[in-house]
């Protein structure tokens, strides 16, 4: 027997669905689609809705439809169902008040930084200056701009300092004695075993890309990666986004990668697409803004000075270009429930203050830190191609990366994360967590970078993937913090041989020899 109010709720998300699937970007393409096979010999007149179902299935457009369901299903709510009932939003009023001064202040530093330099958040690019821009577009490394004078307007610990000085209203405890670590922040996370429950393959002890790739295969497979190569491409062929999610959850081939991301995140290339891409290029070419010398100098502090990276600079700067003039970005970081919402207005120098000119600052929403690019660095290993590339980085920082460097409480949120970091480590390695209040040193600001960049920069990439592979594949950042305490769990015997912050620092300053997959399947495996 079906429950009416089981029915109400499927209508009503029905109909959300109707609504809403009407401002997704391929809705233009699917109607198309539909409108052209309802044209062909295949679908009758007499027999209509058997005949064009039918005409769906054969062209691969009921699949496009799934897929855009859920990509919708998936940008609905938490990134994760909730396990626990939350405190109300009314309770955590502080955390967004916190976003909002830290955005603010982050403005505040911006302004300053340009009457220091004298120098608009944006202009009109002169023609010889939008010509050379043009010329370099493909080599934008050898573009000569003096950033001698320009600085980050904010780095990990800045942002780690600020949410230390979160006070939660309810918590009692002396003004004047600092925090320690979130214990005092209301958020639910999980525990160790709410965690083998979500990683069930990891903890079942299944055979996994980046353990064993040579270890036996089921069938006629020379070895694991043989198999998983086979089955990845049948995935592809597929094209079913949910099933690529769910193969991920075992690592992938590194030649399906690419695309296997590009299908769960809904961010397969269309020619609208590809449009849209060029409109930007012509935006960075058009408009000289503030955030350009913030993100060249960006590059060039961090995935220009790395060397598993350096040979990517030309297209991160593409990259990173682009991302500040899409206002798609703007339009999701605005309606973000853990967005404080604050957005620069700037007049374009030299012209009337009237709203044709002006523009939103930086048209994204988004003004890069130091670290910033390394969100991106990755990808230039899965994508030749520049729009590609570009369309699968956004998609992934709308979905995860902008949580780690914003003030919420959502249990995918970076305070979240920094509390599950804390829980398992203080549970589960309680003589290092004694180890580290005897050295008065707080746990997270060892590792609070590895946190904040989704270890991008920290590990390297062929292993960096493995765990991003995880992330997609889970749909949660939870898998970040429990490998940072793997990591301080393996090097246990090192760390309480040390007593001071530099030496903690130099044992967990080389990640390269780390395994990922082995080091978090030996974490989660049911003990």
């Amino acid at each position: 027997m079906t429950n009416c109010g089981d029915e109400w709720d499927v209508d009503k998300a029905a109909k959300k669905l109707t609504d809403e699937i009407q401002c997704m970007t391929n809705y233009k393409n699917l109607y198309n689609e539909i409108q052209r096979l309802v044209a062909t010999p295949a679908v009758k007149k007499d027999n209509f809705k058997t005949t064009l179902v039918d005409a769906l299935k054969t062209n691969g457009v009921e699949t496009e439809i799934r897929n855009t369901v859920f990509h919708w299903a998936r940008a609905q709510g938490p990134l994760r169902p909730k396990t626990e009932i939350q405190p109300s939003n009314n309770e955590l009023n502080y955390l967004k008040k916190t976003q909002i001064q830290w955005e603010r202040r982050i403005q505040k530093s911006l302004n300053s930084m340009c009457n220091e330099l004298n120098v608009p958040l944006a202009r009109i690019r002169s023609n010889a200056d939008r010509e050379e821009l043009s010329e370099k577009w493909n080599e934008l490394s050898t573009y000569d701009v003096d950033l001698s004078q320009y600085r980050p307007l904010y780095a990990p610990k800045d942002f780690l300092e600020v949410l230390f000085s979160v006070r939660d209203p309810a918590f009692k405890k002396q003004v004047n004695e600092p925090n320690w670590d979130f214990s005092h922040i209301q958020i639910c996370v999980k525990t160790l075993a709410q965690l083998r429950i979500t990683y069930a393959e990891l903890s079942q002890g299944v055979a996994l890309l980046g353990v064993n790739n040579d270890m036996p295969a089921i069938g006629n497979f020379p070895n694991l990666e043989a198999e998983r190569t086979d089955l990845g491409e049948k995935v592809l062929k597929s094209n079913h986004a949910p099933i690529a999610q769910e193969f991920l959850k075992r690592g992938a081939p590194r030649a399906l990668r690419g695309q296997l991301w590009s299908l769960v995140l809904g961010s397969v290339v269309k020619e609208t697409d590809r449009n849209y891409y060029e409109e930007l290029k012509n935006m960075v070419l058009q408009y000289d803004i503030m955030v350009d010398k913030l993100i060249i100098k960006d590059v060039q502090l961090t995935a220009s000075n790395d060397d598993q990276y350096f040979v990517f600079e030309d297209v991160l700067y593409k990259t990173m270009l682009c991302f500040s003039r899409d206002s798609e970005v703007l339009a999701s970081v605005s309606t973000d429930r853990s967005a404080g919402g604050q957005v620069i207005h700037a007049v374009l120098q030299g012209k009337p203050a009237a709203l044709e000119n002006t523009l939103v600052f930086p048209p994204s929403g988004v003004i890069p830190f130091h670290g910033f690019t390394m969100y991106a660095t990755p990808f230039c290993y899965l994508y030749d191609e520049p729009c590609t590339m570009y369309y699968t980085f956004r998609a992934f920082y709308l979905r995860y990366w902008l949580r780690l460097h914003t003030v919420s409480n959502h249990e995918q949120g970076i305070i979240a994360l920094c509390l599950l970091f804390e829980r398992l480590l203080q549970c589960h390695e309680p003589q290092l967590w004694a180890h580290f209040r005897n050295m008065q040193i707080q746990p997270i600001k060892i590792i609070f970078k590895w946190l904040m960049r989704g270890f991008s920069g920290h590990l390297p990439p062929e292993q960096l993937l493995y765990l991003w592979d995880l992330i997609l594949g889970y749909d949660s950042l939870e898998i970040i913090p429990i490998l940072a305490v793997t990591i301080l769990s393996f090097r246990k015997e090192n760390l309480l041989q040390v007593n001071n912050l530099h030496n903690v620092e130099a044992v967990l300053a080389d990640l390269s020899s780390l395994k990922v997959m082995p080091l978090l399947q030996l974490a989660l495996l049911k003990e």
